[in-house]
């Protein structure tokens, strides 16, 4: 499963499933929907969803850790 790393504003690192591309158009499609949407993911070492809020994303960029 390919993963993806999200930094966050806080400094938080989070990795979720997901394609650099598809991890993109989750959140961007959650920005477009309203200020407070979030964009539901899968945790990569919890296989939990996570609500992730768009605007507290600082960088976005393919796992070194994906397999």
């Amino acid at each position: 499963m390919t993963r993806t790393d999200l930094n966050m504003a806080n400094g938080e690192r989070l990795t979720v499933n997901g394609t650099l591309e598809e991890v993109e158009k989750t959140l961007s499609d959650a920005a477009r929907s309203g200020q407070m949407r979030l964009g539901w993911l899968t945790d990569a070492d919890t296989d939990e969803p996570v609500g992730v809020n768009p605007a507290q994303v600082s960088t976005i960029r393919i796992s070194g850790g994906s397999g």
